[in-house]
């Protein structure tokens, strides 16, 4: 992990680049070209590391790939698409170009020729759809980088040049796969927290992903497959990794979204955190109007923070009616509020041993019509296991406090739900709440242990639910200590 001073240096840079970027680059796109040249960076130095330690494992000890030829190189391009995703020759690596970079007079051709190579030597292969598209947010013509060519190339030659210098570690498989993870973190929350609204469809708090994380595992079954289907740029599912997946090398990761811009980050944060092209599968598309993993479920593990409140096709759509994951309420989620279309969706898509942890907008546990009539339908099924109200000012752009609804498919140890109001369960951190590691461990003890809490927790029969015009909010149940 990276110490404490490298991490510090590591978002001074980071900030020094979107200072250098953001008099020309408008609003927060300078994201694209920083997260463009670490992800560019990584990959670089991941084969590097890899093909190094294979010729010194073959007994070669002062191997340098980045010092081969291309015309060496090129024999080695199918074995290490197959291992792992991708080739880069080694004029193209990262370290090189950076070499040349300042006296590069076309380095945005330069750049964008190998930025196709890059994507191009995934054709035909099995990790083509991971690979396509990664760079194309990085636009190396764009105007608002300078008015000619010229000062373009100035201005990327800094961008290259500060990600080169930046410290993130020696080791590459000990200290850089979390530096580099920790940069993309850092960057996605500056961005989240100055993109004012938008922010949040792009990044759910770490703390959150890791509360996520443990309830869908507190039960101990065995988890093989995790998806969210509505994965942002991967926060959600990266925190699994960090949390449950690193006892679990066989894990895979699943998730689909609908923005392209986003899909692209997503996949770029699986590289840099390290997970191959094999173990995960991302899906650009609408979750709800097209699944694209439905032959793969069922999933073991759900965890997701799907849009709030969004308007679908619904009852304009009337194939949807009829859709196994929706027909069992007999009527639809609201056109104009997905939440609970998401839902459904989550539970038809998880095992029966499963457990699936998402966030919620709060108005889902009390708005009556349809959405009173989905949530009859699940209590009545006992598939509601936990609903947790969490601190308010939690999430970037939502000031408002929103909740976390446990859902489980297969047998549950009785026909009640636990009410938890973690409401309280915070500290301030600037402008923001933020759930503190003792938060976390307050809350997930309580629901793992499932067990009543004055003040704080409380289990509730199904039946008295119902007779509640099935209401589940939590201030509904659980006693407020004033």
């Amino acid at each position: 992990m990276a110490n404490e001073q490298q991490r510090t240096e590591l978002h001074k840079t980071i900030w020094s680049i979107a200072d250098e970027l953001r008099g020309a680059v408008g609003g927060w796109e300078f994201k694209a070209y920083v997260l463009g040249t670490l992800f560019y960076r990584f990959i670089s130095e991941n084969l590097t590391d890899y093909i190094n330690r294979l010729q010194r494992e073959a007994g070669i000890a002062d191997f340098d790939y980045a010092d081969m030829a291309d015309e060496e190189a090129a024999p080695a391009k199918e074995q290490m698409v197959e291992e792992k995703g991708f080739f880069i020759l080694p004029s193209q690596l990262f370290v090189n170009v950076c070499k040349r970079c300042e006296d590069d007079e076309n380095l945005n051709m330069t750049l964008s020729q190998i930025f196709k190579a890059i994507e191009g030597s995934a054709i035909g292969t099995e990790s083509e759809d991971d690979m396509k598209g990664l760079f194309s947010d990085f636009n190396v013509d764009n105007s608002q980088l300078g008015a000619d060519v010229k000062t373009r190339n100035k201005l990327i030659s800094k961008v290259l040049l500060k990600v080169r210098d930046m410290d993130l570690g020696g080791d590459f498989e000990e200290n850089k796969i979390d530096a580099f993870g920790d940069a993309y973190e850092f960057l996605m929350t500056m961005y989240a927290s100055n993109a004012g609204k938008s922010g949040g469809e792009f990044f759910t708090p770490q703390e959150v992903s890791e509360l996520l994380a443990r309830l869908t595992a507190a039960d101990g079954h065995e988890i093989r497959s995790v998806y969210d289907p509505a994965c942002g740029s991967g926060s959600l599912l990266l925190k699994f990794s960090k949390t449950i997946g690193k006892d679990n090398p066989a894990l895979k990761y699943y998730g689909q979204e609908i923005n392209p811009t986003t899909y692209n980050l997503c996949r770029i944060n699986m590289f840099l955190h390290n997970i191959n092209y094999d173990k995960f599968d991302i899906q650009l598309g609408d979750t709800l109007v097209n699944p694209l993993h439905r032959q793969l479920e069922p999933f073991d593990a759900i965890v997701s923070n799907p849009p709030y409140s969004i308007a679908w096709e619904g009852s304009k759509n009337p194939l949807l009616i009829n859709d196994d994951r929706f027909s069992g309420p007999g009527v639809l989620a609201p056109d104009s509020t997905a939440d609970l279309a998401f839902t459904l969706h989550m539970l038809s898509s998880l095992s029966e041993s499963g457990t699936a942890a998402i966030v919620e907008f709060p108005g889902v546990l009390y708005r009556g019509g349809k959405e009173k009539a989905i949530r009859q339908w699940l209590i009545e099924n006992n598939r509601i296991d936990t609903i947790i109200q969490l601190p308010q000012n939690l999430f970037f752009g939502v000031g408002i406090a929103t909740c976390i609804i446990v859902l489980r498919k297969g047998l549950r140890p009785d026909n009640r739900v636990l009410f938890i109001d973690a409401s309280r369960e915070f500290v301030k951190n600037g402008n923001k709440n933020r759930l503190t590691p003792d938060n976390q461990d307050h809350i997930f003890r309580v629901f793992a242990e499932r067990k009543e809490e004055q003040y704080f927790s409380r289990l509730v029969p199904n039946a008295d639910i119902l007779a509640n015009d099935s209401n589940l909010s939590v201030s509904s149940y659980v006693e407020q200590e004033d």
